[in-house]
């Protein structure tokens, strides 16, 4: 299967086609960790990484974006152009989220206990979601506090995500629990992750876990929470 891969939702701008079907697997990727501005620089990527492939757009059997918890904005770039894509050739589109993505990389790394992937959010609020060993999600992602999560995780966790230390701290863990600090999934996790769904089950809408900041008023200004 060949697919392309999409990642917007945040701080990285990244796409990569992956061919399962070739031996050795063939991989071509491109990202840039850039904050914001994805909508300038997707297209870009997009184009580099087919044209680097030799893939042609009809070549593609489905198309894997992540669906979230992320920037608003970089969320609507990233599926705006996957969904296009999936409309114009036909082709699947499968949603991942980046919480998962995030896990993909790590399966069978942690021993005996669960890997908790999170994400900072404002203050002391984190995104987060607890999988298994293989992978498999334990709960669903959630937004909690460090402290509550200090108090309620199981001593043999792992961490993973840009607010993995953090936790880990109010865990009284130490630093052999965090299996990385980076605050996005590798475009490679997004696309293997995306090649075992079924794309019935994994529909491309975006994963908000708290209301954004801006809101339209009663008057029609834009308030700011």
């Amino acid at each position: 299967m060949r697919v392309l891969a999409i990642d917007t939702a945040l701080a990285n701008c990244a796409a990569a086609v992956l061919d399962d079907a070739s031996v050795p697997c063939q991989l071509t990727e491109r990202g840039d960790e850039i904050g914001r501005g994805h909508a300038e620089h997707l297209m870009n990527l997009i184009s580099e990484v087919m044209a680097e492939s030799s893939t042609a757009f009809n070549d593609l059997d489905r198309v894997i974006v992540t669906t979230g918890p992320g920037s608003f904005t970089g969320l609507r770039v990233g599926l705006s152009v996957a969904r296009g894509f999936g409309i114009v050739l036909q082709k699947p589109v499968v949603g991942v989220t980046t919480l998962a993505a995030i896990a993909h990389a790590f399966v069978g790394q942690t021993g005996d206990g669960p890997l908790l992937v999170a994400l900072d959010g404002k203050g002391e609020e984190v995104y987060c979601q607890l999988f298994s060993v293989e992978g498999t999600p334990l709960g669903e992602p959630e937004v909690q506090t460090i402290s509550q999560l200090g108090h309620t995780l199981p001593r043999a966790v792992h961490f993973a995500g840009s607010a993995s230390q953090r936790i880990a701290e109010a865990c009284g863990l130490g630093p052999e629990s965090v299996l990385s600090n980076k605050g996005y999934p590798e475009v490679v996790d997004v696309a293997r992750l995306g090649l075992t769904i079924d794309p019935s089950s994994a529909t491309p809408v975006p994963l908000y876990l708290r209301p954004p900041d801006a809101k339209v008023g009663t008057s029609g200004r834009i308030l700011r929470q």
